[in-house]
């Protein structure tokens, strides 16, 4: 497939594939520039839309970094370019989290359904049925995870309720924290006109028998806020985990994360992230198993499931990016 011409239409397709990723409390922490002369994107993180109580080594901005920059590998493919990524390609430059070339002609063929999945995910708060995921599908996603560097593992129906209970602390550690549930509170948008947070119809309901512990972003027991219904009794949950648990580590794991939120769209699967856990360091070190010794480290958990399809959460305008 011939490259398109980079012209201000594809960039701006290009950049916004790249925000249509999905972000922390949907933060959006990047920052976009373009050099001309090599045709290289830049993507920085935005410091200054951080999560300081909840994210404090900013390992979840680098994670929502990482999805944004699958999308825009994604995008490039699409248009025709080879999409060639560094992660943290300036030492001296720590806010500087990755560069994507657009190198020449694609070598592989285009991945139309996930460009188009880029546009239609939207994660889903809501009731799943107990439908179970066919093996085909979950081999897949284990897959998707497996291209990007990390590993994508199916939690059994007889685990599942001790990974839960581990959300649930963490849940209940959030909202016992002042300051953590004052930066929950402020991302919750009270108009559907916001361009970034949770907005209301995002926010979706509680399960009523407290089996599943959605984040409430403290916004429950308010005016407005959600009902609580029943969910679903055995939910479909994954752990994605990486081998190490460094800066380019996390990055890796977004890549894979977004690789296989756009799967699970393409194939009418619905999904939404369960972080809170991972937000208690003794609680995310127990998320998951080593594995022949090893130490593994959980970077998500995805809740997946058929159900209905979750709003799309507001995205700042498409930025033109900086260039030189």
């Amino acid at each position: 497939m011939s490259a398109t011409a980079l012209d201000a239409f594809t960039l701006e397709k290009l950049i916004g594939a790249a925000v249509a990723a999905p972000s922390i409390h949907n933060t959006q922490p990047w920052r976009f520039r373009l050099d001309l002369g090599t045709l290289t994107l830049e993507i920085r993180a935005a410091t200054d839309r951080a999560l300081r109580h909840t994210d404090p080594t900013a390992r979840a901005l680098h994670v929502s970094v990482g999805c944004a920059l699958f999308n825009l590998r994604v995008a490039a493919s699409h248009f025709g370019w080879e999409p060639v990524p560094r992660l943290l390609p300036r030492p001296d430059q720590p806010d500087l989290l990755a560069t994507v070339r657009l190198a020449g002609a694609v070598r592989t063929s285009d991945p139309t359904a996930l460009y188009e999945a880029v546009w239609r995910r939207h994660s889903s708060r809501f009731p799943f049925s107990d439908r179970a995921l066919p093996t085909t599908v979950v081999a897949e996603l284990r897959d998707a995870a497996r291209a990007d560097g990390a590993d994508l593992h199916l939690v059994s129906r007889a685990t599942a309720g001790s990974l839960l209970q581990l959300i649930g602390e963490a849940e209940h550690r959030n909202d016992a924290d002042a300051d953590r549930a004052a930066e929950s509170r402020h991302w919750v948008r009270a108009t559907d006109r916001a361009a970034d947070g949770l907005i209301p119809d995002v926010l979706g309901p509680q399960d009523s028998s407290g089996h599943i512990p959605l984040r409430d972003f403290a916004a429950h027991g308010r005016p407005g806020a959600p009902t609580a219904v029943p969910f679903e009794s055995h939910p479909h949950l994954f752990v994605l985990a990486t081998d190490h648990d460094r800066r380019a580590d996390w990055l890796r794991a977004g890549q894979a994360l977004e690789h296989v939120l756009l799967v699970v769209t393409v194939r009418g699967v619905r999904a939404s992230l369960l972080h809170q856990a991972l937000e208690w360091p003794d609680l995310r070190n127990r998320l998951i198993p080593p594995v022949d010794g090893r130490p593994r480290h959980a970077q998500m958990v995805i809740r997946a499931g058929y159900g209905p399809e979750g709003p799309a959460s507001p995205r700042l305008p498409v930025p033109t990016p900086g260039s030189s």
